[in-house]
């Protein structure tokens, strides 16, 4: 898993992607190619010179079924030509001789008016074309231009009659839409000659041309240009691609009716004739939608006309991969502070896209941006993702680990912020330890139904947990029949000191309820033995590369195990360090156990009992309890041995343990010679 979620997956994913595309595979292609549809489309319209005259249902029904006679295609030449039409694009093709006879009548209209006819690529040639009116420099380079197998051409008469005629073919990009056409072709039969397209061929009649001037260099088409007016020498220079194409410019609006309905005034205008009629023509796919032969080409007329010069170099797309190049990286760098990654992202990707929009607005450039912010997109969301389920996986596991251990909020905590578990931390707490009492009648009680005991020692450790998690305590670990708790780690508990009390004696509580449940059943009761201890501590998790657990280390840590570990030889159930005592002294009964010094330890310590709060019956039996140690620091063990007499009747017996214990002190003490500076200091040479 950790593998799975290693940031170096965003490196290969990022190096992926680059990869994929600067291929330029169909379908981000496509993707690309809509975007700058976008670009395209979404542009304030300009309105030319040019008017698409339809042949559409309502001139059907004026002049009957199509096709019709070539007569009646030159009445219509003829009512253009009448209202002032500069050049006639006839986009309809006569491969065929009139059924009617009539291609006379058609070739005389033509000669006297401009009028350019198309010619349609095919796989075999039919009518073979005369030789283009197209100037080529390079045109042994011209392998890089588009090519046909074939052409299909008009009849002689229309031929010899026409001003111009070029190729109508149109190329699909790889979804199918129409958004580039070649100006120029070659036709494999016709070698040494290239073919213009009717757009370019409409562009040079209308500009009394001679001829299209186009250069060839061996890495694509560098020169493409029409006269437009011989006196001054100006040009029309079309902007091509490498391969002679054009971008077709979607802004340049045209006027469109029917040959059947005529404007009064056509002066000037280039009009296409076209058919539309529903049956007869289909429409192309464009980034407009669909749309007929005309309207494609009086788009790429105006386009040319206009010069509007919508470019997409060849190495942009290069340029383009460094970029997402350099912005994943940047992005998988920053992912190491999340909130910077993230605006970063925002910033990259949120100024990308207007970024593209300037350059095309102004220079009329197409940058493609969906490769940078898919890319983007897709690191920001793997990087973060991996990170996000890297959290999520140690928030579970956290959740996991301390489930038990703490109180909901507690891990809630914990796995909000992590640091804690992994870099530790060291404060004062307070530590407690506890430890069952009379296990062994218990166990026998169950002979060999160890899963019956199993139940009941798991049913004891929730009892004595539940008290810890409600105090928003850590239980840090369960030894055997014993456990560990500490307060005031990780959470906050300025309190610390009384929570730890008030929960061992709860703990004590939930002993004894417990113990009237385990009676019942006829289990003999159990005790336990609770030791508490405050001072600096650290915590964190600690053990080998392979195994670890959260745990807690310090002087105080071990001072509280031994503290516990007296229990049973004082006769306590609870017994507090001085520490401890000292936060705590006005909020709990206590008494003095004994000044002890530990294993290990040279100086001794106060140690205390807790017998709940405070009760003002047991003033005067305290008074006298502590008069009992003065007595035994001053080596009066008789008098002291008196006073324990008494106070075994005292405090509602809970303490006759501990006043045996001390009566069995006494009498040692006695047989010892002791020095007049005596402390009083019992040294322990146990636990």
């Amino acid at each position: 898993m950790k593998r799975l979620l290693s940031p170096w997956w965003a490196l290969i994913t990022l190096g992926f992607l680059a990869y994929t595309f600067l291929q330029q595979p169909a379908f981000i292609e496509s993707i690309k190619l809509r975007y700058f549809d976008s670009l395209i489309v979404n542009q304030e319209p300009v309105q030319n010179n040019i008017v698409v005259a339809e042949i559409d249902d309502s001139a059907l029904q004026e002049y009957g079924q199509y096709p019709f006679p070539r007569n009646l295609y030159a009445e219509i030449i003829q009512n253009i030509a009448d209202r002032g039409a500069s050049t006639i694009v006839f986009n309809i093709m006569m491969p065929e001789a009139d059924r009617f006879g009539k291609d006379d009548v058609l070739a005389e209209t033509m000669s006297k008016h401009r009028v350019v006819v198309p010619l349609r690529p095919d796989f075999t040639v039919v009518n073979p074309p005369l030789a283009p009116k197209v100037n080529t420099v390079g045109v042994e380079n011209a392998g890089i231009l588009q090519a046909y197998p074939g052409l299909i051409n008009n009849i002689p008469q229309v031929e010899d009659n026409a001003k111009g005629s070029g190729i109508v073919g149109v190329e699909p990009e790889v979804d199918g839409v129409v958004r580039r056409i070649p100006n120029i072709a070659i036709v494999q039969p016709f070698e040494g000659f290239v073919f213009p397209s009717l757009a370019l061929e409409a562009l040079r009649v209308e500009s009394n041309a001679k001829s299209t001037d186009v250069k060839i260099e061996p890495y694509g088409v560098t020169m493409f240009r029409v006269l437009k007016d011989f006196r001054t020498r100006e040009f029309y220079y079309i902007p091509v691609d490498s391969e002679g194409r054009t971008w077709i410019d979607w802004a340049q609006k045209n006027e469109t009716v029917s040959v059947a309905n005529l404007p009064d005034s056509l002066e000037g205008k280039i009009v296409i004739v076209d058919v539309t009629a529903r049956g007869i023509a289909n429409p192309v796919a464009t980034a407009t939608g669909g749309e007929f032969a005309g309207t494609v080409q009086a788009a790429m007329l105006g386009t040319m006309i206009n010069g509007t010069n919508i470019q997409r170099p060849a190495e942009i797309a290069l340029y383009e991969v460094l970029g997402l190049l350099a912005g994943g990286l940047l992005l998988i760098l920053l992912s190491r502070w999340m909130l910077v990654g993230l605006g970063a992202t925002v910033v990259l990707i949120g100024g990308t896209i207007p970024a593209s929009i300037y350059l095309f607005q102004t220079e009329k450039l197409l940058v493609d941006v969906t490769a940078p912010v898919i890319t983007l997109v897709l690191i920001a969301l793997q990087v973060y993702g991996i990170k996000f389920v890297r959290e999520f996986l140690e928030k579970q596991a956290i959740k996991k680990q301390f489930a038990g251990y703490c109180s909901p909020t507690v891990v809630r905590m914990l796995q909000e912020n992590p640091s804690l578990i992994k870099d530790g931390m060291k404060r004062d707490i307070s530590i407690c330890f506890s430890d069952l009492r009379g296990f062994t009648p218990l166990g026998e009680s169950f002979g060999d139904d160890v899963k019956g005991l199993t139940k009941l020692m798991n049913g004891y450790m929730d009892a004595i947990t539940q008290p810890v998690l409600e105090a928003d305590g850590m239980i840090i670990k369960y030894i055997g029949d014993a456990s560990m708790h500490v307060h005031n780690a990780p959470n906050d508990d300025p309190k610390h000191h009384h929570s730890a009390v008030q929960t061992g004696l709860n703990m004590l509580k939930a002993v004894e309820k417990f113990n009237e449940k385990i009676t019942q059943e006829g289990r003999p009761p159990i005790g336990m033995g609770a030791g508490i201890n405050s001072g600096l501590g650290y915590l964190g998790e600690m053990g080998s590369s392979s195994r670890h657990s959260y745990d807690v280390l310090g002087d105080a840590v071990s001072t509280a195990a031994r503290i516990e570990s007296k229990c049973k030889e004082y006769g306590c159930l609870l017994l507090v360090g001085e520490t401890t005592y000292d936060a705590t002294k006005d909020d709990f009964f206590y008494l003095k156990v004994d000044e002890l010094a530990v294993k290990g330890k040279s100086v001794g310590i106060r140690i205390y009992t807790v017998l709940g709060d405070i009760k003002q019956h047991y003033n005067k039996a305290k008074t006298r309890h502590d008069g009992m140690h003065k007595l035994y620091l001053n080596q009066k063990f008789d008098d002291a041995i008196d006073e324990c007499n008494y106070l075994k009747k005292q405090f509602e017996g809970r303490m006759s343990k501990y006043y045996d214990m001390w009566i069995e002190r006494c009498e040692y003490m006695k047989t010892q010679d002791l020095p007049k500076d005596w402390n009083g200091v019992f040294i322990s040479t146990t636990k």
